[in-house]
């Protein structure tokens, strides 16, 4: 798979090499926080840069600016969609970038269907639609997401074993709160779910899905501001090129 920038995030690069000026010696007027210029963050491999348009008159799509969606279902979502789960704004996302997307100890879910995902995304993320989490523990699909975010599938697991783990994990003893019937989340990678905007419900259902089959909330990060606050922020947006693992998933919203 490859990937470019959405069209208009960095004109000002563009305009740079056109005009012969470097981009690396440009100066920047619009860090990307106090004492950051811009990161790299791993996007499909490879290392991408997130920084904000220096385009002093730059504007957002009309769609972006919107004020008002019909609710429901557009309606706006709580800053915290279930208990446990931290809300992060997009200094907390740059963080995770680094210090999680990075490392590989992180991963950054784009919730919406691959229909919005391929318009426009932030790098780092990988699309895995909400609606995959709406699926039974036992399906083959959620199988495939929670393996990918560190999961190990658990066999064979009788009733009499449950209800011992159970115990032990009230108990405070060993691992076993991360133990479900059909899951282990000990190796559990911290993500991050993000969607349209605070009036987007695709990464809050996601959120209730993890939530709902068993994934730790403490391991769980929620950017409410999503695709709307990044793109009025004039942060980086990736167009990816080529079909995403989970591309074949349905459902629908904006």
């Amino acid at each position: 798979m490859g990937i470019r920038l959405a069209s208009g995030v960095s004109r000002w690069v563009i305009a740079a090499v056109l005009t012969g000026v470097s981009t690396s010696a440009a100066a920047v007027d619009v860090k990307l926080t106090s004492n950051k210029d811009f990161i790299q963050v791993k996007h499909e491999g490879k290392m991408v840069k997130v920084e904000r348009n220096q385009d002093l008159n730059h504007h957002v799509d009309a769609f972006w600016a919107k004020t008002s969606r019909k609710c429901p279902p557009f309606c706006i979502q709580p800053d915290t969609p279930a208990e446990g789960v931290t809300h992060v704004g997009e200094y907390e996302v740059i963080e995770f970038m680094t210090e999680k997307v990075n490392p590989g100890s992180g991963v950054m879910i784009d919730a919406r269907v691959p229909s919005w995902h391929k318009k426009g995304t932030i790098p780092g993320s990988v699309n895995i639609p909400f609606t995959v989490f709406d699926k039974l523990p036992t399906d083959p699909e959620l199988g495939k997401a929670l393996t990918y975010l560190g999961a190990t599938r658990r066999e064979g697991v009788g009733s009499f074993m449950r209800g011992v783990e159970k115990q032990m994990a009230k108990m405070g003893i060993g691992d076993n709160e991360y133990l479900t019937g059909y899951w282990d989340f000990t190796n559990a990678k911290d993500v991050l779910l993000w969607c349209n905007g605070p009036w987007c419900g695709q990464s809050p259902r996601a959120i209730h899905g993890l939530v709902k089959v068993g994934y730790p909330t403490e391991k769980i990060f929620y950017y409410r501001g999503g695709m709307q606050s990044w793109e009025m922020l004039g942060l980086t947006v990736l167009i990816p090129e080529g079909e995403g693992m989970f591309a074949n998933a349905g459902g629908g919203g904006e």
